[in-house]
């Protein structure tokens, strides 16, 4: 069958899901939550599909089956429940361990079983299983953003379920025998690329959409454990559970080196020195506002600055009973007072650093960024265009970023490779800050500002009612 979506060659998985994503959104072809942009997408169709994992010959021989809470797959956690198999599904984002088992009321009837299948009967009937626990897992159920009759799959980015199925595999509760299924929508089967695929990657070996039941026959092997080198510390400090596996696979003499954290996960600092404050800040109460829905809708929490390079007048303080470490630096005023840095409270709870900027940063702008985006969103599709920064500047309340690179030169590239993005279906605009256009260093291309022009980086343009939304990732 000819699939639905073309993909052009050369494409990246980040262009991929955009298509992807994109295409629903046009068709509308998804249902709650909407926008389906870097989301397992609800599509139409979803508990047609779903109930077709009954059909396999693989789930009436398995015992025990993995299913993903994302909500397309709801239909799928009914289909295990009602055939009385164990249901396991993953700990939110990883953050209290590997498994919860979902245990329905004695006697539940149907309605009882559809609430349990739910996110509400995830959160209030599941027990969380502990990590020395003998688990086999037969089949697991996964969701897709894209998916090739290859067998090749592409998640939202994040690297969940592949981490998932590698820590499983590590734990001996996955092998070989183990059947990968995954339920989407018949256009998200598309033609995906082999050399897009790396060794981390999951496959499936059936695809469930609304019209079809797709034998995928992958010889690309599935993960044989965790690939400790694509992790860095920042990864176990949000996942406590790889410290215990680490552990566990140190003690069994197993190589545990852990790999360099990419660019955008590296510790970023505000640019520029410290700036004066108002009095009034008649905006603070949106900005902390920003803040927090950004960090409720994202459910995780972004790594502390640390950075490598001290600045000079700079001590920490441990505040909170996290006892995160608050760098403070005072400067004299213009009017001869000490002047202080924002606390964690003023800032919405993120923690800021001020650290010396390396001789030839050049800054790029970033400009219409959509209402409600991630700073994570942001970091991923930069990963995927290969325009990772030194620093990142988030100014969310204001629809904008900026980008600091190394030098002229690798400035000019990320431009090129962030020329035609779009970011939950907005083209955003990329361009030098106006400060590197007013000073072009040597070896940097003249570069036709735009009719509206990008405000300067945040040390030149900020004022003091938009310093409340400042916050750098």
């Amino acid at each position: 069958m000819e699939p639905l979506i073309k993909i052009n060659p050369g494409a990246t998985k980040w262009d991929i899901r955009q298509k992807i994503w994109d295409y629903i959104e046009d068709k509308n072809l998804a249902n709650f939550p909407r926008p389906v942009h870097n989301r397992i997408p609800n599509f139409k169709g979803a508990l047609t599909a779903c109930p077709k994992v009954s059909e396999l010959e693989a789930f009436s021989q398995t015992a025990e089956v993995k299913v993903d809470p994302d909500k397309p797959l709801e239909g799928a956690r009914l289909a295990v429940l009602q055939a009385h198999k164990t249901l396991l599904v993953p700990t939110p984002r990883l953050r209290s361990g590997l498994f919860n088992k979902i245990v329905p009321p004695p006697g539940a009837n149907k309605e009882q079983l559809r609430i349990c299948s739910s996110s509400q009967g995830v959160k209030e009937f599941s027990v969380p299983i502990d990590l020395d626990a003998k688990v086999k897992v037969d089949l697991v159920v996964v969701g897709s953003v894209a998916v090739s009759e290859k067998g090749f799959r592409i998640g939202k980015g994040e690297g969940f379920a592949d981490l998932e199925y590698a820590m499983m595999a590590s734990m001996g509760a996955v092998d070989e025998s183990t059947v990968v299924v995954t339920v989407v929508h018949d256009c998200q089967v598309v033609d995906i690329p082999e050399e897009l695929m790396e060794r981390h990657d999951l496959t499936v070996d059936y695809i469930l959409t609304p019209s079809r039941v797709i034998k995928t026959d992958c010889p690309s092997p599935k993960p044989q454990g965790i690939i400790w080198t694509k992790l860095d510390t920042e990864k176990l400090q949000k996942i406590p559970i790889l410290k215990k596996l680490l552990a566990l696979e140190e003690q069994a003499g197993k190589d545990v080196t852990l790999g360099a954290g990419p660019p955008l996960a590296e510790p970023l600092s505000q640019t520029g020195p410290p700036k004066k404050q108002s009095r009034r800040r008649p905006r603070q109460k949106a900005a902390r506002q920003d803040v927090q829905e950004e960090s409720k809708e994202d459910q995780r929490v972004e790594p502390q600055a640390n950075a490598g390079q001290r600045p000079a007048r700079v001590r920490k303080e441990s505040r909170g009973s996290e006892g995160e470490g608050v760098e403070k630096r005072r400067k004299k005023g213009r009017s001869g007072r000490n002047l202080k840095e924002k606390s964690p409270e003023e800032t919405g709870g993120e923690v800021l650093t001020h650290s010396k900027i390396p001789p030839g940063v050049t800054t790029v702008y970033l400009g219409g960024i959509p209402t409600g985006l991630r700073v994570s969103e942001l970091k991923t599709s930069l990963r995927e265009r290969e325009a990772a920064p030194l620093r990142l500047t988030w100014q969310g309340a204001q629809h904008r970023a900026f980008l600091d690179y190394s030098n002229p030169e690798a400035a000019e590239k990320a431009l090129e490779a962030l020329q035609g993005l779009s970011l939950n279906g907005h083209s955003v605009q990329a361009e030098l800050a106006k400060s590197q256009r007013r000073s072009k260093r040597p070896g940097q291309s003249n570069r036709k500002a735009r009719p509206a022009a990008a405000p300067a980086s945040d040390k030149e343009e900020v004022d003091s009612k938009n310093e409340a939304h400042e916050q750098t990732e």
